[in-house]
């Protein structure tokens, strides 16, 4: 069952944690995201936290693409199978929403996946709070890597990809929008 927190921080990263901890926030954030199955849940980075709770008792913490994400009802179901499987018998997921999820949170390993599975992954965003804000100028193909692409709909299979073409090879491609 997904229980929605909006105010609720995120657990810190395995820092601090048991083995056991982190061998199950591994298996967790080893699920494949639903709807992008090429990235695990880690990698995607909505993974915020796991904790035990007790013997048996784990709680598992997430954070959606976007609110209201239809996704997540089916991640929270394929953690607490995973985690079952793995002799958890309680697991409860919990969604965050504060942080919100950004675009930043996927690994370069996602971002990799994602171009190699022919989605155009998101631009990092990040600069250092006095640096110069990144700007996306243009979209680069994941078939052929021109720059020379053309958005077609700003909705594609998902609320959060586009649908484009690149114009240099003629293949249309998502392109996982930045938030």
């Amino acid at each position: 069952m997904v229980t929605p927190t909006p105010s609720a921080a995120p657990t810190p990263p395995a820092s601090g944690t048991t083995p056991l901890e982190e061998e199950l926030l591994r298996l967790a954030g080893s699920v494949p995201d639903p709807e992008l199955p090429m990235v695990s849940l880690a990698e995607l980075g909505v993974m915020r936290g796991l904790r035990l709770l007790g013997p048996g008792r784990v709680e598992v913490e997430l954070t959606p693409t976007y609110t209201g994400c239809p996704a997540l009802e089916s991640m929270a179901t394929d953690i607490e199978r995973v985690l079952h499987d793995h002799g958890v018998p309680e697991v409860a997921v919990r969604t965050v929403l504060s942080p919100p999820w950004t675009t930043d949170a996927i690994s370069a390993e996602g971002r990799r996946k994602l171009a190699e599975s022919g989605i155009a992954p998101p631009a990092a965003r990040r600069a250092a709070a006095d640096g110069p804000v990144p700007v996306a100028l243009a979209v680069r193909c994941p078939h052929c890597g021109s720059t020379e692409t053309e958005l077609l709909s700003r909705f594609s299979s998902t609320a959060c990809k586009a649908l484009r073409r690149c114009t240099a090879c003629g293949e249309p491609f998502d392109h996982f929008k930045e938030l």
